[in-house]
């Protein structure tokens, strides 16, 4: 025997709109059990069968199953058994007149979630049924926080469809799932942190911790503590022991930005922590054993740092396993505008504002812009006109000079031409090769015969901004046949 009390057909669980199936063999005890919640708001199926409870358990959701244990056909153990053979995350409630401490526990060793002793009040059930129901509602706002913030780090985050960043991020998500040792490279504010921050989301390590530090921030004393810790006494101001970075992060990840600034001294330490998984703190003597991923970043030309004697060769090595590296917004511009709309859309929402547009001419000077910030440069440009402007449109006055302002390229320049300088020389040189090349960088770095970081270290320090689109047969003849 079935009864039906639908006053909706979906799910959704809260203390007055939920719906609960109600399995007794008794049909006095589903009647009562059908008036009495349906009068609290819920919705109510109720059977005295467990077969056909079984059977309608499977065909729709349900909130909450309240079933009795004393049944001929089948207990109400039996019935929870089955039911979480086919949905494990079933809540259950177990109702007995048999009450006794094994009863109870055989029942929540099966997984219910609660159990009601024969007879009750009234007030007793609407208790235990509210109390579970928001049990669960909790359960799910905390999964769909859980979903939210994974989604907040997933490799979406990084906006781009630029050929270079789609392949970024293939590599990126290949290596989310090993264990390997990440070195992110990257001018400063292309999104090295948005990339360290995914890779540990979508890893088997993202139940545990994320942590980070930038090691061009603290001077080498305080960035020796904070990364390793320190005992008591070590030095004036440790007042007590101090557990390190690498300690709060174990069985997590270490995102170590701007590895490029640390002093020789602290190279050996990072070195025993990728060959050894030890560290031993300021004023320790005993090893600390810890369980951690490494993924450090840098926006320094590591190769000529190590050749310069400044940066040692077998933490490079040891850094570099999986190199990955982030090209400037300046060598993408078809992710400039997509950018650009999505920071208006993320600002217009904070700042509760309606949408705004950019203007086509607006978009022309952001597409054409250097942005030696980066993304960074980009997002606060763009987070300062939405500020600014009172219209519905952002138009070049809405944006500052500088973007609107031609670019000069300063090739060679000397008081004295018949003496130029190596400086001057390399300069012409590279501005010349990266003409003849029509700006592109792999090309150009294969022809000078440097890495390509390399050249992106040397565009910047020489300013050399503007390329013309030319491509000489010169260079086309030089480039090897496929």
């Amino acid at each position: 025997m079935i009864r039906f009390f639908a006053k909706c057909n979906t799910l959704v669980v809260n203390s007055m709109s939920a719906k609960i199936l109600v399995i007794d063999d008794e049909d006095s005890m589903c009647h009562f059990m059908e008036i009495m919640l349906s009068k609290e708001g819920y919705t109510v199926d109720t059977t005295t069968s467990g077969t056909e409870g079984i059977s309608l358990v499977k065909k729709q959701p349900y909130d909450l199953v309240i079933a009795d244990l004393n049944m001929p056909e089948m207990t109400g153990i039996d019935v929870l058994r089955r039911v979480k053979s086919f949905k494990e995350d079933q809540d259950f409630i177990v109702m007995t007149a048999y009450a006794s401490v094994d009863t109870a526990i055989e029942a929540m060793k099966q997984g219910a979630v609660d159990y009601i002793t024969k007879p009750f009040k009234i007030d007793e059930i609407k208790i235990a049924i509210e109390k579970n129901l928001r049990r669960k509602q909790l359960q799910i706002e905390n999964d769909n926080l859980k979903r939210q913030l994974q989604g907040d780090n997933s490799f979406d985050k990084f906006i781009g469809v630029s050929e270079p960043v789609i392949k970024l991020k293939k590599l990126a998500e290949r290596i989310a799932g090993t264990d390997s040792t990440v070195l992110i490279r990257g001018e400063s504010g292309t999104g090295k942190d948005l990339i360290a921050k995914a890779i540990h989301h979508n890893s088997p390590r993202s139940n545990g911790p994320f942590v980070t530090i930038n090691c061009a921030a603290l001077p080498e004393n305080l960035l020796e503590s904070e990364l390793f810790g320190h005992k008591k006494g070590s030095f004036t101001g440790a007042i007590k022991d101090k557990e390190g970075l690498f300690k709060v992060a174990d069985g997590g990840t270490f995102f170590l930005d701007e590895v490029g600034n640390t002093s020789m001294a602290l190279q050996v330490k990072l070195l025993r922590v990728l060959e050894d998984k030890k560290i031993v703190p300021v004023g320790g003597t005993k090893p600390i054993q810890v369980d951690v991923r490494l993924i450090a970043a840098t926006n320094a030309d590591l190769e000529d740092e190590v050749k310069a004697g400044r940066f040692r060769a077998d933490l490079f090595y040891r850094l570099n396993v999986i190199p990955i590296f982030i090209p400037p917004l300046r060598e993408r511009q078809e992710d400039i505008v997509i950018l650009a709309n999505y920071f208006v859309s993320k600002y217009c929402e904070k700042m509760k504002i309606p949408v705004k547009t950019i203007s086509p001419e607006a978009l022309d000077c952001l597409r054409t812009y250097h942005w030696p910030g980066n993304v960074r440069e980009l997002e606060n440009t763009i987070e300062r006109a939405v500020l600014l402007s009172r219209t519905k449109e952002l138009t070049l006055n809405d944006f500052p000079e500088r973007l609107t302002e031609p670019s000069q390229v300063e090739i060679v320049k000397d008081t004295q031409p018949s003496s130029p300088t190596l400086e001057s020389i390399e300069k012409a040189y590279i501005h010349y090769v990266m003409s003849e090349t029509g700006g592109k960088k792999s090309e150009a770095a294969r022809i000078l015969g440097i890495d390509t970081s390399t050249l992106y270290r040397k565009i910047d320090r020489y300013k050399l901004k503007d390329f013309s689109t030319r491509k000489t047969s010169q260079f086309r003849s030089k480039e090897p046949k496929t």
